[in-house]
């Protein structure tokens, strides 16, 4: 039978349901084949398909009923009210960056990369090896897989100078992914009511981690070279802080790298005050025209706690970082680890481990370096060309993203919306500010599909630009 004939079988009964009073007997299945002249199988997809839209039940061994209707009521939450109280923090939306899009508009909004710069031939071959293996069925260790410790241990002893002692692998745990690390390291080192020094601008992901800790955030001003050592110790001496969260590599949204001196002047500083670094590495296999160079590697008496993520590099799918941290500080994050999650999956572990082990996998990143190179030239030459308002103080030399500043007055909201009802999706700068924004400014990501779509998107944006630059002249 074709389906055409199922639809056909389907709208009669549908007709005869609907006349039907709730609780009647359908005819059997053999009735229905003779019937409409159709097969079993035909049959049992049609009354499937009636089942799945709640039409019909079927009670095994009685026969298939008309279902009765259920009249639907409003649920009343308002209980929870009075249960929940007031939110420790007012919760904060989920970002631009974690938005899912159709394929046909234009995406410079994302916060991973696109599928073609990720090694997806190692992934699925590195998930199967897994899978086979005894990870599939075993529990791993709570600080993780101790081939995988090692490996995290032995990346950061690769950029440690002589003279520092280098990690050991039991100063790693591994972890489910960087964000669930960060809600740790400020729950067990900060913790509620304490106060926090954060770059500004910075991970949204990291605000929004700080808030649901219930810690107080102090931005400090950060440029294209990192943060001001004095403005540091300043808010330090202030607050009476003891974590600073920072990226000193291809930092979120900036693209900002730390030089050697200001990575020098930031751990006398944190040192001084008898404080923590908590260096977010997230972007160390992005580097463009140079490579990512830990602070962490320059620190062997515990005051750089590192975290080190494999998620947007290897796969999204494959939810994979470590926490670095020496002394009675390690200690209590994998305790806050064990409450929260107990350990991260060993397949999971096995597949990151298989992938980067791999001699293909440093081809990837070689390759993966020039295809950044090239997207990260064409969405700045195509903003030069098209969108000349959306200025570039600073062209990253890594990282996925661009971070443009718009003239003041810009209608940040309503420029978001043009662009979307045109067909391009941009990110607001404002979700990467601790408090209030220094100025208007969207970050562009010029890691996500088609970049051949690029000077089309910034000639959108531009256009909107001026637009609503006409408007504010007209008026």
């Amino acid at each position: 039978m074709s389906n055409d004939s199922s639809s056909v079988i389907a709208e009669r009964l549908r007709a005869w349901i609907a006349a039907a009073p709730p609780g009647a007997r359908l005819p059997s299945t053999r009735s229905l084949v003779a019937e409409y002249r159709a097969s079993p199988v035909t049959v049992q997809k049609v009354l499937r398909a009636l089942s799945t839209q709640g039409l019909i039940e079927s009670r095994p061994g009685v026969g298939t009923f008309v279902r009765a209707v259920r009249t639907a009521r409003p649920a009343d939450y308002g209980w929870q009210t009075a249960a929940l109280r007031s939110p420790q923090a007012p919760p904060r939306p989920v970002s631009t960056a974690m938005r899912t899009t159709s394929n046909d508009v234009i995406a410079f909004h994302s916060g991973y990369p696109d599928r073609e710069l990720l090694p997806e031939r190692l992934v699925r071959a590195a998930l199967t090896r897994a899978a086979r293996g005894d990870a599939a069925l075993s529990r791993p260790p709570a600080a993780g897989l101790p081939e995988l410790q090692s490996w995290f241990a032995q990346e950061l002893r690769a950029s440690t100078p002589a003279g520092v002692t280098p990690p050991t692998p039991s100063d790693v745990i591994v972890l489910p992914g960087s964000q669930s690390g960060l809600s740790s390291v400020f729950r067990a080192l900060a913790g509620s009511g304490q106060s926090l020094l954060m770059e500004s601008p910075s991970y949204w992901g990291a605000i929004l981690a700080a808030a649901q800790a219930g810690v107080h955030v102090v931005p400090v001003p950060s440029g294209p070279e990192g943060p001001d050592a004095e403005e540091l110790a300043r808010a330090f001496g202030e607050t009476g802080a003891r974590l600073f969260y920072a990226q000193p590599n291809y930092a979120n949204p900036t693209g900002a790298q730390w030089p050697a001196r200001v990575a020098e002047q930031v751990l006398d500083v944190v040192r001084s005050h008898g404080a923590f670094l908590v260096e977010d590495d997230w972007a160390h296999d992005f580097g463009i025209t140079t490579s990512a160079v830990p602070v962490a590697a320059r620190d062997d008496s515990g005051h750089v706690v590192y975290l080190r993520s494999l998620t947007k590099s290897v796969s999204p799918g494959i939810r994979v970082a470590a926490v670095i941290a020496r002394g009675p500080a390690r200690d209590r994050i994998l305790a806050d680890r064990g409450a929260e999650s107990m350990y991260v999956s060993g397949v999971l572990q096995s597949a990151a481990l298989d992938v980067v082990t791999q001699p293909g996998w440093q081809t990837h990143l070689r390759g993966l370096r020039h295809q950044l190179h090239a997207r990260r030239d064409l969405l700045a030459s195509s903003l030069r060309e098209h969108a000349p308002q959306a200025h570039i103080e600073h062209l990253p030399r890594g990282g996925l993203n661009l971070w443009a500043r718009l003239p003041d007055g810009t209608d940040l909201e309503q420029l978001t919306r043009d662009c979307e009802a045109a067909g391009v999706i941009i990110a607001p700068g404002t979700e990467w500010f601790p408090a209030e924004p220094a100025g208007q400014f969207i970050r562009l990501n010029y890691a996500g599909p088609n970049p051949a779509a690029f000077p089309e998107g910034a000639r959108i944006l531009g256009g909107m630009m001026k637009r609503q630059s006409g408007r504010g002249t007209g008026g």
